[in-house]
């Protein structure tokens, strides 16, 4: 019998959410942030690389450490933690990787020969007069980048935070805006800024007269590019929900187009908030295309609290007019097809967590 992928994929030790699935080679590469086991915060750990063969992707490997968080000038104490990264290969063949350093509101770059080797500091995004993206007042929050090549090889960064307006977060922020997702055009240098920035995705409060409504910008920007349609994945204001929108270019006129996941279910077949089957937590990931079968990765939430997340992947479709219709989280993702039913399972593969009252956010248990 072939062996079977069970949710979450890797070892029942690691935690890596907010996964951006890329296919170099004949390999499927997952790159995320990196939580720790009964963590306290969110990404406390250095950046780790695991990767499978496309015909076997319930052999997963471990890169190992691919990027230490006190590699950056700006954090050589490492208080600070690696947030969700993304990566890109460059028009000189090097692999980009794009972080911020938790609430600092800079992006970063790291630069490696290969997809999961040792990276290095490359530097911090920047303007064309030298002026690092984020770090004035009157700047955009960036958070979260994504980054995207076009075939024309004209390069993209996605960023943006979307909390509901506060004094607090304005403190926090330091005055800079925060208004949804931004994207800025990058030189060649993949560090540049040649144009930009753009606001492309409201988020709660701004999004009057739009399609967002109820599913406005929070978090977790992933681009990527179906045809000559553009798809932009991104966590909403519900947290627990990865979404979609759509636009026939990539820097702008984006529609919203639905709800991929949730890891809480909701929103299924019609399913409200009040029917929803799981804990909940946040969510981010993005999609990617592997043996002509489409897929949605993701995190869920584990060990009662919000501080170590898995990661999962689901198969999704696209009809012919481009839409994704949601999909159930499952223990199968990866498998082709149910798990044989017989014999015992980890019960750490259970994609519905409950409590003896329930169901229950995780803020609360």
């Amino acid at each position: 019998m072939k062996r079977q992928v069970f949710n979450p994929f890797l070892p029942s030790y690691e935690y890596i959410p907010d996964g951006e699935p890329y296919v170099f080679g004949d390999r499927l590469y997952v790159y995320g942030s990196h939580d720790k086991f009964n963590g306290e915060r969110f990404c406390e750990n250095d950046y780790v690389c695991w990767s499978a063969p496309l015909d076997s992707l319930y052999d997963w490997r471990h890169e190992g450490i691919i990027y230490r968080k006190n590699q950056d000038p700006m954090n050589s104490d490492g208080a600070r933690c690696l947030y969700a990264p993304d990566i890109q290969q460059g028009p000189d063949g090097r692999y980009y990787l794009y972080y911020a350093l938790d609430m600092l509101g800079i992006m970063s770059v790291a630069v490696c020969d290969t997809p999961a080797g040792s990276f290095q500091y490359y530097g911090s995004v920047k303007y064309q007069d030298g002026k690092l993206v984020g770090e004035s007042s009157d700047d955009i929050f960036q958070f979260d980048p994504g980054i995207f090549m076009d075939d024309d090889g004209r390069i993209y960064l996605y960023s943006g935070f979307g909390p509901e307006d506060s004094e607090q977060c304005n403190q926090l922020f330091k005055s800079r805006k925060y208004e949804g997702a931004y994207c800025f055009e990058l030189e060649p240098d993949m560090l540049t800024v040649k144009a930009g920035p753009k606001l492309i995705l409201p988020k709660a409060g701004h999004a009057n007269g739009t399609s967002f409504i109820g599913h406005e910008f929070f978090e977790a920007s992933s681009m990527r590019k179906i045809g000559n349609t553009y798809y932009f994945i991104y966590s909403s204001i519900n947290s627990h929900e990865l979404c979609y929108a759509t636009s026939d270019r990539p820097d702008g006129g984006f529609v919203y187009g639905g709800t991929i996941i949730s890891n809480g279910d909701i929103f299924l077949n019609g399913r409200t908030e009040a029917e929803r089957l799981n804990y909940t937590g946040n969510n981010h990931g993005s999609i990617i295309e592997m043996n002509g079968q489409w897929y949605v990765f993701y995190h869920r939430q584990t060990n009662k609290h919000a501080f170590s997340r898995q990661a999962c992947a689901e198969k999704i479709v696209l009809d012919e007019d481009g839409r994704i219709k949601q999909v159930e989280m499952t223990s199968c993702g990866l498998n082709d097809g149910p798990l044989v039913g017989k014999g015992q399972y980890e019960a750490y593969i259970a994609c519905n967590l409950y409590s003896k009252n329930g169901h229950a956010t995780l803020a609360l248990t």
